[in-house]
């Protein structure tokens, strides 16, 4: 599964870089991210790491996956995170990369977001509830980047 959402903000390049950044941040504005909080590093790290609880609900059912991202690039305008776990088992590929720049106008900034998941199971249910996220987390996203 892959998903491209371009956004477009009037806050600041450096703001919006703080916020993609760090994903502590992320369950600010994405409800999908129910909890970020800093892992331990390992020495194959490319970067920081961050366990990452993602929680999806469908009706009354809810489901929960926890993972280990590390933020593998960090240039002035692109951030990726990775799943790295090191437990020694096969994982789903979870990649997530954000660049942003500035606006054409010069009044803000556009932030465009890729997400890739090689996990086959529950792909349609998981790609309509992302579908819906993305819509509902943009006025979030919005709330955040203005507290800066």
């Amino acid at each position: 599964m892959r998903r491209t959402i371009d956004h477009h903000t009037a806050a600041p390049t450096d703001r919006v870089r703080s916020v993609i950044g760090d994903l502590t941040t992320y369950s600010d504005w994405l409800t999908i991210v129910d909890r970020a909080e800093p892992a331990p590093p390992h020495a194959d790290d490319a970067g920081p790491a961050w366990f990452v609880t993602l929680r999806a609900r469908l009706g009354r059912f809810s489901r929960a996956k926890r993972l280990r991202m590390v933020r593998t690039v960090d240039t002035d305008g692109r951030v990726v995170f990775e799943r790295h776990e090191h437990d020694g088992r096969r994982h789903s590929r979870w990649v997530l990369s954000a660049e942003v720049a500035a606006d054409g106008d010069d009044r803000g900034s556009a932030v465009r977001f890729d997400l890739d998941y090689d996990g086959g199971l529950l792909e349609p249910v998981v790609s309509r509830l992302l579908d819906g996220e993305i819509e509902e987390s943009r006025p979030r996203l919005e709330t955040v980047l203005s507290q800066g």
